[in-house]
C-alpha cells in the first residue's frame, strides 16, 4: 500500500508540473488567434483640427502600445460630421451629413480590445466634437453594451500644464464607464489617471518630456491590459 501512495504521489508531482509547464507556455504566448489576428487598439482623435497637437500625442501613446501580439490605429474625426443630436432622437436636418455609420464597423470588430481617446481641453473640458461622438456612442450601450470589456483610455491636450488635463480625463471617462468599459490610467511610473499633456504654446507637444512620458505609460497600460484579458 506504501508503495502505491508513493506512486500516486509521483504521479501527482508530474501532473503538477506538466500543467505548469502548460501555463507558462500560455502566458507566454503571444496573443494571436489561431488564425494570426492581433488585439487591436484604438485611437480616436477628437481634435477638430487634423493632424495637430492631438493627434500627435495620440500617435506616441499608440507608438508605445504596439507590443508583441498588438497593432493600432488611429482615426481622426476632424472633417467628420458626427451630429450630436441624433443621440437625443433629434432628425437630421435636410442635407446635412452623419459619418459616424461609418466608424461603428471598426469600433465593433471583435479584435478591438483597447480604445484610447484623446481630446484638445476646452474651458476644463472635453471638445464639442470629442462630446457629440461619445453622446452617438449610447447605440453601443442599447445594442446590450457593445463596447463592455474593452479596454479605456484618455489623453488630454492643454494650453497649459494645469489647463484642465485631469477634468477632461474624469468627464471622458465617465462615460468609458457608461458603456461598462474596462478603464486605466496611464502605468508605472507615473501611474495616474491617463495622459496629461501641455501643448506649451508649440505645436511640438513632443517637447513636454512629462506628457509624452504619461502617453507612453498609457498606451502600454491599455495594451498590456487588452492582451491579458485577450
Amino acid at each position: 500500500m506504501e508503495r502505491d501512495l508513493n506512486r500516486r504521489r509521483m504521479l501527482g508531482t508530474v501532473g503538477a508540473a506538466v500543467a505548469a509547464g502548460t501555463a507558462l507556455k500560455a502566458a507566454a504566448a503571444p496573443a494571436d488567434t489561431p488564425a494570426g489576428k492581433k488585439t487591436k487598439i484604438i485611437g480616436i482623435c477628437c481634435s477638430p483640427r487634423k493632424g495637430r497637437t492631438t493627434a500627435a500625442s495620440l500617435k506616441v501613446c499608440l507608438a508605445a502600445a504596439e507590443l508583441p501580439g498588438v497593432q493600432t490605429e488611429l482615426i481622426e474625426l476632424a472633417g467628420l460630421a458626427i451630429p450630436g443630436q441624433l443621440a437625443a432622437g433629434v432628425p437630421l436636418a435636410a442635407g446635412e451629413k452623419d459619418d459616424f455609420p461609418t466608424l461603428m464597423p471598426k469600433l465593433l470588430d471583435p479584435s478591438v480590445g483597447g480604445i484610447i481617446i484623446g481630446t484638445p481641453v476646452y474651458f476644463g473640458c472635453m471638445s464639442a466634437l470629442c462630446k457629440a461622438f461619445l453622446d452617438r456612442c449610447v447605440i453601443f450601450r442599447k445594442k446590450q453594451f457593445a463596447l463592455g470589456g474593452k479596454v479605456g483610455g484618455v489623453v488630454a491636450v492643454g494650453g497649459c500644464r494645469n489647463g484642465g488635463q485631469e477634468l477632461t480625463i474624469r468627464a471622458v471617462q465617465t462615460c468609458m464607464f457608461g458603456q461598462q468599459m474596462i478603464v486605466v490610467g496611464d502605468g508605472k511610473p507615473t501611474a495616474h489617471w491617463g495622459a496629461t499633456v501641455w501643448s506649451g504654446g508649440t505645436k511640438d507637444v513632443t517637447k513636454d518630456e512629462f506628457g509624452m512620458t504619461t502617453a507612453k505609460n498609457l498606451g502600454r497600460h491599455v495594451a498590456q491590459t487588452a492582451l491579458r484579458l485577450a
